[in-house]
C-alpha cells in the first residue's frame, strides 16, 4: 500500500510509502484523496498528520508518469490532481504536516493542505515545477501565495529553488522546526492536543478562516456568524461554558 491511514487515540496518520522519494504518481494521488475522505468521514479520527517517513516527505510527481502524457490526458488528469489536494485541505479537522527530508513540487504541495506543518532542520521545500518548463498544478500557485504572499511565493515558483529548513520559516512556509528525529513526535503531540478539542469548534474554526479567506471582508463575516451562532446548539458549548463557570479556564473535557 502506497498510502495508509493509521488511527490512534484519535489522530489518524496519513502515511505515504513510495520509496524511495514517494513519487506522487497517479495512484499515490488517488489513494491520498479515498484516505482524506475516510478521515474526514470517521468518528475517531479527530485531528490528521500527513507523513511521509524518516527521509522523505515527498519529493514531487512521478515525471516519468508525466512525460508520457500529452495536452489532452493532462486536460482531463488536472482536475483529478487538484480534488486529490483539495480532498486533503478540506478535511474538516486539525491536519499537520510532518515534513522530513524532501517536500518539493507535489510534496510541498501536499503540506500546503495542511494547518500546520513542522519540518526537520535538514528539509528542504520548494515548487521546481518552472525547471520543467510547467507551473505548479496541485494548488500551489494558490496556496502558497495565499500562505506566503504573492511576492515571496513568485520569488519561488519563478526560480524554482528550494529553501532550507531556516529560510522556510523564516518565509512562513513552515511553522516550526526541529531535529529531523523528533518531527513526527512533535506533530503527534500537536494533533493529539487537538483531538481532546471540541470537535464542532474546530471544524468551524477552521472552515469559517479557510472560506473566508477566499471572499470579501463581509461574506467572511457572515461565515464567522454563522457558524459561531451554531455552536451554542451543540453539547460542547455547554460543556465548556458549564466547566468554565464551575471549574474556571480550561478545563473542560470534550471526549
Amino acid at each position: 500500500m502506497t498510502v495508509s491511514l493509521e488511527v490512534s487515540e484519535g489522530v489518524g496518520t496519513i502515511r505515504l510509502d513510495r520509496p524511495p522519494m514517494n513519487a506522487l504518481d497517479i495512484a499515490v494521488q488517488d489513494r491520498l484523496r479515498e484516505l482524506a475522505q475516510e478521515a474526514t468521514r470517521r468518528d475517531d479520527v479527530r485531528a490528521v498528520i500527513l507523513y511521509g517517513g524518516e527521509k522523505v516527505f515527498a519529493a514531487g510527481a512521478d515525471i516519468k508518469e508525466m512525460q508520457a502524457m500529452d495536452h489532452a490526458a493532462m486536460v482531463v488528469r488536472s482536475r483529478a490532481l487538484q480534488d486529490s489536494f483539495t480532498a486533503v485541505a478540506r478535511i474538516p479537522k486539525p491536519v499537520v504536516a510532518a515534513v522530513t527530508g524532501y517536500a518539493l513540487g507535489g510534496g510541498c504541495e501536499l503540506a500546503l493542505c495542511a494547518d500546520f506543518r513542522i519540518a526537520a532542520d535538514n528539509a528542504k521545500l520548494g515548487q521546481p515545477e518552472i525547471l520543467l518548463g510547467l507551473i505548479p498544478g496541485a494548488g500551489g500557485t494558490q496556496r502558497l501565495s495565499r500562505l506566503i504572499g504573492p511576492s515571496k511565493a513568485k520569488d519561488l515558483i519563478f526560480t524554482g529553488r528550494m529553501v532550507k529548513a531556516d529560510e522556510a520559516l523564516g518565509l512562513g512556509l513552515v511553522d516550526r522546526v526541529v531535529p529531523s528525529a523528533e518531527v513526527y513526535e512533535q506533530a503527534l503531540a500537536w494533533a493529539a492536543k487537538l483531538a481532546q478539542g471540541p470537535a464542532l469548534a474546530l471544524r468551524a474554526a477552521k472552515e469559517s478562516i479557510d472560506a473566508g479567506l477566499g471572499t470579501d471582508i463581509e461574506t467572511g463575516l457572515a461565515i464567522e456568524r454563522n457558524w459561531f451562532a451554531g455552536l451554542f446548539a451543540t453539547e460542547d458549548r455547554e460543556r465548556g461554558m458549564r466547566s468554565f463557570v464551575e471549574e474556571g479556564p480550561g478545563k473542560a473535557k470534550f471526549l
